[in-house]
């Protein structure tokens, strides 16, 4: 069998060491509960910026880039997903708050049709309302979770599918590691302001758990970045879904968070209609390709 053959790829591999590395900085927000969700992103972009700067010098790229407004509001929409994403990591189950966040590849279609003038067929709404009624779903059989943090959730997600158009937007126009260092740099300075007002000085292993939030974030992105540049997306993405694994085994082995049959259901029917959502789109995509070739 060759290595076109298996399944285990080089860049399946690196697709699931990056959802791994993803969830592992998420269990140690979850360890900094007490810890302000803005200070963790402070502390996680700063870790992450020093990265970016190292790996813009090697490169010889401008990390200033030209698309300012861009790049601008990619980190604003950025940093609000993140901040948004940590609350509900702090506050409720880790497996539903990663589960809430995998609408945003919905959002992403979504928000394309005005930003980038894409089309959603009716049989991609028709999977949209599956993921949806999943989310619902664990909401309304998990008291663990009130309104509150769910739509804090989608509002996260909602500033994901924003934040992955303005980076579609200018693909091929900046440096990948330009406009994640803008990310970065806007989660700086709005974490640096708002330990004015709201800060609580970490102590012992806090020091640690933040550093690792950064160099664990920082390790899946790279590990992403290599997968996609491996593989064709269509190979890797569908990986990307085994952090709801992750999230569900360390949410009971670390946390104790169990889960009963109706939020395990929810988070199928999230999974089910995004994949389904993406494997759709993908299939549109190739026959439009081959029509225009024979066209």
């Amino acid at each position: 069998m060759t290595s076109n053959d298996t399944f285990l790829t080089e860049g399946v591999r690196a697709m699931f060491l990056s959802t791994l590395a993803f969830a592992l900085a998420n269990v140690f927000v979850k360890q900094l509960s007490h810890i302000p969700a803005m200070e963790i992103v402070f502390f996680r972009c700063s870790i992450a910026a020093l990265f970016c700067f190292i790996g813009l010098y090697r490169a010889g790229a401008d990390w200033k880039g030209s698309n300012r407004t861009l790049l601008l509001l990619r980190g604003i929409f950025g940093t609000g997903a993140l901040y948004l994403f940590f609350v509900t990591v702090q506050n409720i189950p880790l497996a539903s708050a990663i589960t809430i966040q995998y609408l945003s590849p919905i959002f992403t279609t979504v928000i394309a049709i005005f930003v980038l003038s894409e089309k959603v067929r009716v049989p991609q709404w028709f999977f949209y309302t599956i993921a949806f009624a999943g989310v619902l779903l664990i909401e309304r059989f998990d008291p663990r979770i009130s309104w509150f943090y769910l739509m804090i959730g989608i509002v996260s997600a909602f500033g994901s599918g924003v934040a992955y158009n303005l980076v579609r937007t200018m693909k091929g126009r900046e440096h990948p590691l330009t406009v994640v260092l803008h990310f970065q740099l806007v989660g700086i300075v709005v974490g640096f302001f708002s330990l004015f007002f709201d800060w609580r000085m970490p102590t012992g292993w806090d020091w640690a758990y933040l550093f690792m939030v950064g160099v664990f974030s920082q390790l899946g992105q790279i590990f992403l970045t290599n997968a996609l540049q491996r593989e064709a997306v269509a190979g890797v993405a569908i990986v990307n879904y085994s952090g709801i694994v992750y999230a569900v085994l360390i949410g009971w082995i670390v946390f104790g968070e169990s889960q009963t049959v109706w939020s395990m259901g929810g988070m199928l029917l999230v999974i089910l209609g995004v994949l389904l959502s993406v494997l759709y789109s993908r299939k549109v995509r190739d026959l439009e390709r081959i029509e225009s070739t024979v066209g």
